[in-house]
């Protein structure tokens, strides 16, 4: 990316950073795929978002062999994922650390909430696949309270199941709102309660049927290498021109 790129970018995250309500959504992107652009997209409308931040992570705790594509080519295919679309912005807020130690979310939500300008609200973003597994990160029990989660649901979720995957310490009771669609998206309402009596509330987005393995389209990337096909249906076509121009997943 050229210097006038650069300039540009900085520009638009700065803006994204001024923005009145800011979503996190941080993972892997390897690669980041038309599921990834459907849960921003119902999050922003349903949440009244002014900018969902995509943040590729340099390390993540949980996942010792690392991703299989590059952080840089990582960030090159989030930005082409995005590029055009209103109100998605990338972030570097999750890039490697100097140090070489993984990357937590708990951290990147507090340096992302000292950049914030006046009264933002900052929130946290994540699929199903994430939330399975919040109760193993960092911080768990913290990272609710440090952002308001925003979960894309498997379809069905019930409350019972939900309260099972939360994080120790954690409970969670309905919120003053029922289920409602908002800007065509369903949108559960609920309140996480920590032992210390701090609340907080917790969105989730329970109609998207957008669960989509990334893994699984970096087999059938490889399974494709050579048959001459034009991309990959589930990503979009910068990503898979990108994928392809530079051998990634073979």
């Amino acid at each position: 990316m050229d210097c006038m790129s650069e300039a540009i970018e900085s520009a638009r995250l700065v803006t994204a950073l001024d923005s009145r309500r800011v979503g996190f959504f941080g993972g892997s992107f390897d690669p980041p795929h038309l599921g990834h652009l459907a849960v921003a997209k119902a999050a922003r409308a349903a949440l009244d978002l002014d900018t969902v931040l995509f943040a590729p992570v340099g390390a993540q705790p949980l996942k010792a062999q690392g991703s299989t594509a590059s952080f840089e080519d990582r960030v090159a295919m989030t930005r082409l994922a995005i590029a055009g679309v209103e109100g998605l912005c990338l972030s570097l807020a999750d890039a490697p650390k100097a140090c070489g130690e993984p990357n937590y979310t708990l951290e990147t939500l507090a340096e992302l909430k000292a950049e914030l300008t006046g009264d933002c609200s900052l929130f946290c973003l994540m699929g199903a696949d994430s939330f399975v597994g919040l109760r193993r990160w960092h911080g768990a029990a913290q990272i609710p309270f440090a952002a308001p989660l925003i979960v894309a649901s498997r379809p069905g979720e019930r409350l019972d199941s939900l309260k099972a995957l939360l994080p120790s310490g954690l409970s969670m009771e309905a919120g003053s709102e029922a289920e409602e669609v908002r800007c065509g998206v369903v949108v559960r309402c609920y309140i996480l309660l920590n032992q210390a009596g701090d609340r907080t509330p917790f969105y989730l987005m329970p109609g998207l049927d957008v669960e989509i393995s990334a893994s699984e389209i970096r087999a059938q990337v490889r399974a494709a290498e050579g048959s001459g096909e034009a991309g990959h249906k589930l990503l979009p076509s910068g990503v898979s021109d990108y994928i392809r121009h530079h051998r990634l997943y073979c």
